[in-house]
């Protein structure tokens, strides 16, 4: 800022008695001019002003204190949370002139993890400092640091995108250890929705704050850590209420999700059928619909990214009315849905075959177990929810016996009731079961809380009796003291390695025994090898 352009801002703010403020562009022009109170400014929403390059927003903002006052809290919390070039405050003496001039700019990520740094007050006509110069620095240094900025709403993510980062949050009553542990399986959810994952942070709390989840200043610490991470995302592994997801999207332009929203997400890139994408789509309006209320950034997140500062109240009440009329539609297609395959189950009855269904919690092996026992060809990736839509395949044994073995959709903790509601038509495939198997990834560090989850949800689903084998998967992962430690824990579990075909001989023989009480079997039999069908 010139000293003439310092000095007529000073008379104009002493004038007026309010604050007065600029934001100046890169080549020093205002962008906006804005009259505040005695005692503070209110900056206008910045959200559809393009950023410079690389992460910060292109403008610094200059207003006046009068009085002696510096730069205060607030003035460095909206230099982070907009991701200003730099926040400067003129002090204006009793006769309106201008005194001294504070400047503070943010800081790419050092050691000591500071977010901003506060010069020294200097004389408003002798600040000698090149804002230009710093500003490229600091973002030729985020740019270093970090990865490019996450594509924007409307971008593809075609090849060569960039990924987009996030930080992940947990704020919880539960012990620390916890937290850590679910932000863990957060973390593998990230992965894959395509995300990367700059960073965590981690609260316990008393009581959880119900207006924005966590305090002010603790958002501030968790902005530096999104800031210095180059993360255009911030994702709360608790379900955020409405209140929270608006409250949190007036605090900070990043995009903010939920645990719930991030695995409804994963569950629309999965869906390939048409039934999978039904169940997803009206998972998605019921999570959607509670949060259909006033304005703000948190619905055009929910609906692909930031823009414009959301509907009017009118718009939002025809969007109502449509999404409902949409839900509506959908249980019709799904209750269709349903009654079609309530007939193809009917018909599975009549024909007198034992129905098998794998459960177990998300990325144990249940699709790699179906493909090795089948010889089928089902999507088998290391990645959470890989399997979204059922597969049925008919198993034929020696002496002429068959089974229907279905793969389902796995489970998880915290299971977003909407997806519950929404995937009646594909859990009901698990009522017709004669046999349950429950495959787990014996070398889980979480199996039992993994095994307890299932076991939950189950019972939830009212199949709480229904005969189980329980299947330790991936035991060619362990060594032996683990081995010994998972077979006492878990004296019913039948060892396999899903990949490996000779591992299944015991797994072959219980099935047999359960589905055809009275047979004999002999151990390591299995299926030959192009008997297994898919079931019309």
């Amino acid at each position: 800022m010139a000293p003439e352009q310092a000095r007529e801002l000073a008379l104009i703010s002493h004038g007026m008695g309010r604050q007065v403020g600029l934001l100046l562009n890169r080549h020093g022009r205002p962008h906006w001019v804005i009259v505040g109170t005695p005692h503070g400014i209110y900056i206008p929403d910045l959200s559809k002003v393009r950023r410079g390059p690389g992460r910060l927003r292109g403008l610094a903002l200059v207003h006046t204190h009068l009085g002696e006052e510096p730069l205060t809290q607030e003035d460095l919390m909206d230099l982070l949370f907009l991701r200003l070039d730099a926040m400067a405050v003129l002090t204006v003496g009793q006769e309106g002139e201008p005194r001294s001039l504070h400047l503070a700019h943010l800081l790419p990520p050092n050691p000591e993890n500071k977010a901003y740094e506060i010069l020294p007050p200097a004389p408003y006509h002798r600040l000698d400092v090149d804002l230009t110069a710093l500003v490229t620095a600091l973002e030729d240094e985020l740019e270093r640091t970090g990865k490019p900025l996450a594509p924007g709403p409307g971008a593809g993510a075609g090849a060569g995108a960039p990924v987009e980062r996030a930080v992940l949050v947990s704020v919880d009553t539960a012990p620390r250890p916890a937290q850590e542990t679910s932000l863990a399986e957060l973390a593998e959810l990230c992965r894959t929705a395509g995300l990367d994952v700059a960073g965590t942070m981690v609260q316990r709390v008393h009581q959880v704050n119900p207006a924005t989840i966590l305090g002010k200043g603790k958002f501030a610490d968790l902005e530096v850590l999104a800031l210095q991470g180059n993360a255009g995302l911030i994702v709360f592994d608790q379900e955020l209420t409405p209140a929270q997801m608006r409250n949190l999207a007036d605090l900070t332009e990043r995009r903010i999700l939920d645990r719930t929203q991030l695995i409804l997400d994963i569950f629309a890139q999965h869906a390939k059928t048409k039934a999978g994408r039904l169940q997803v789509e009206l998972a998605q309006l019921a999570y959607t619909l509670p949060r259909l209320v006033g304005k703000g950034l948190h619905l055009s997140r929910l609906m692909g990214g930031i823009g414009g500062r959301g509907p009017g109240e009118s718009k939002l009440e025809m969007d109502r009315r449509r999404i409902k009329e949409r839900m509506t539609f959908l249980r019709k297609e799904l209750k269709e849905l349903r009654k079609r395959r309530g007939a193809t189950r009917a018909r599975r009855a009549q024909a007198n075959l034992p129905v098998v269904a794998l459960v177990g919690y998300t990325n144990a092996g249940k699709s790699t177990l179906l493909n090795t026992l089948t010889n089928s060809k089902v999507l088998a990736e290391n990645k959470l929810f890989a399997t979204l839509d059922p597969t049925t395949r008919r198993l034929r044994f020696p002496r002429e016996r068959e089974i229907i073995l279905t793969d389902t959709v796995g489970f998880i903790r915290q299971l977003p009731e909407e997806l519950r509601e929404a995937f009646r038509a594909t859990l009901e495939e698990l009522e017709a079961a004669d046999l349950l198997i429950h495959v787990a990834d014996a070398g889980h560090p979480e199996l039992d809380a993994q095994l307890a989850a299932v076991d939950d949800i189950l019972r939830e689903l009212g199949l709480g009796d229904t005969p189980r084998l329980l299947v330790l998967n991936k035991w060619d992962s362990l060594d032996r003291e683990a081995r010994i430690l998972a077979g006492n824990a878990h004296p019913a579990g039948i060892p396999v390695s899903a990949l490996d075909r000779s591992s299944l001989g015991p797994l072959v023989d219980a099935i047999l025994s359960r589905a055809f009480p009275g047979v004999s079997t002999s151990a390591g039999r299995l299926v030959a090898e192009d008997d297994s069908l898919p079931v019309q």
